[in-house]
């Protein structure tokens, strides 16, 4: 079934998109994030130039992240404190973003960056979860669980000034350390198309400290009105969200964050956890080869 995207200007297969938007949907039920991390490169892949990709996945991300805030707002998983100052952040990292996603396509190297970014970010993360995935699958089989780390803010966070307490997560600490988290999402999120829930996550319980209950609820929150904001701001700066493509995406992700939400409570977390990482991982490496291999078809567009 073809359909035709008219701000990409080419026709996809409609049932392979929606594919797409369910296996995206499963990472959000499976493990808190957006899944937009993986949809953007995949598009890519598929031929969806990366201004596009970026800009309509991150449309795609706000609805998968919307069941989940509601899910976790019920179980009371959710500081609106602390997600609502790194809101801001996003916000304004958002606009910051903005200001950078102009600059670079005006300098014809959006496309490049947007992939150089990927492969920098796919690849960290896909090593720390491959790494932590298979301690925890060894240390399972072994019969013993690993230790526990400690839950405590880092030391550059405890000299920010003017603390607060928030309740929920159980610290108090300066709003400047999620204000500032949020800014760099949004700068992320605006030039990448994620929602950011793979940096979000791991810096709020290594960083900030937070506790791991209210973690994943308040990440959402936050993907949820950042995500908001940068496909507002896409479509009045870059026109380069395709609606067609978005909703095609959100088609799929509805169903398959309900599909990954069932998974969760039947698997290993360990288990999906590694295997996680090593789609992230091949992700990267196939990135790193676009980012070296020639085109087919090589040409130039001289001004007349």
């Amino acid at each position: 079934m073809d359909v035709y995207l008219p701000i990409a200007n080419l026709s996809v297969n409609g049932l392979l998109i929606v594919a797409l938007g369910t296996i995206t949907g499963m990472l959000s039920g499976l493990f808190g994030v957006g899944g937009g991390f993986l949809t953007t490169p995949l598009l890519i892949f598929y031929g969806v130039p990366p201004t596009v990709s970026a800009a309509s996945a991150a449309s795609q991300v706000t609805g998968a992240s919307v069941s989940g805030v509601f899910a976790h707002h019920r179980r009371g998983g959710v500081d609106y404190r602390m997600g609502g100052i790194m809101v801001v952040g996003g916000a304004i990292g958002t606009g910051i973003g903005a200001v950078l996603f102009e600059w670079l396509r005006a300098l014809g190297q959006i496309d490049t960056i947007i992939t150089f970014l990927y492969v920098v970010l796919l690849g960290s993360m896909g090593t720390l979860m491959a790494r932590d995935g298979w301690r925890a699958v060894t240390a399972g089989r072994g019969g013993t669980k690993p230790k526990a780390a400690r839950r405590r803010h880092h030391p550059l966070v405890a000299s920010l000034p003017w603390r607060m307490r928030f309740y929920k997560s159980g610290l108090y600490i300066s709003p400047l350390a999620p204000l500032l988290l949020g800014l760099v999402v949004g700068i992320i999120t605006m030039l990448m198309g994620v929602g950011g829930g793979f940096i979000l996550v791991p810096a709020m319980l290594y960083l900030l400290g937070m506790g791991a209950g209210v973690v994943v609820g308040t990440s959402l929150f936050q993907i949820l009105f950042v995500t908001m904001v940068t496909t507002f701001m896409h479509a009045i700066t870059t026109q380069a969200v395709d609606i067609v493509l978005a909703a095609l995406l959100l088609v799929g992700s509805v169903s398959g964050a309900q599909i990954g939400a069932s998974l969760a409570q039947k698997s290993k977390p360990e288990v999906l956890r590694l295997v996680l990482a090593v789609v992230v991982l091949a992700i990267a490496v196939r990135m790193v080869l676009q980012l070296f291999y020639s085109p087919d078809e090589v040409y130039t567009v001289a001004p007349l």
